[in-house]
């Protein structure tokens, strides 16, 4: 039987498609991938979820370090809070690409975070 050249192996073989980030259901461009720690490393958590760039830094924005390993250490809970939802429903119309400034909420960005001076 006769070796495949080189462009004949390649016409086959298929790219795996992106993952898809679970807070916005959109693809991932490698680009715009973040590893998400579901419980802050600070705070000992190991798992990671990939993640789009832009919906990590919201979480990061909304939540302080505590909030994230006491009450939003999985991406069902994080999607439960109101203000995620909102953002949610904002970036899904957004192109899988698409990257933007993210600010930290008033509460945390006026000191109110309950882990603030802890």
């Amino acid at each position: 039987m006769p070796r495949r050249n080189r462009i004949e192996v390649k016409s086959w073989y298929e790219a795996p498609p992106p993952p898809v980030c679970p807070i916005c259901e959109r693809p991932i461009p490698e680009s715009q991938r973040d590893a998400h720690h579901l419980v802050p490393k600070s705070r000992g958590g190991r798992v990671t979820e990939d993640l789009h760039r832009i919906c990590h830094r919201q979480i990061h924005a909304l939540f302080t370090e505590r909030e994230l390993a006491r009450d939003y250490h999985s991406v069902e809970a994080i999607l439960a809070h109101p203000e995620m939802q909102k953002f949610v429903a904002w970036i899904r119309k957004k192109p899988p690409d698409y990257s933007d400034g993210v600010k930290k909420s008033r509460r945390l960005r006026e000191g109110r975070g309950q882990d603030q001076g802890k």
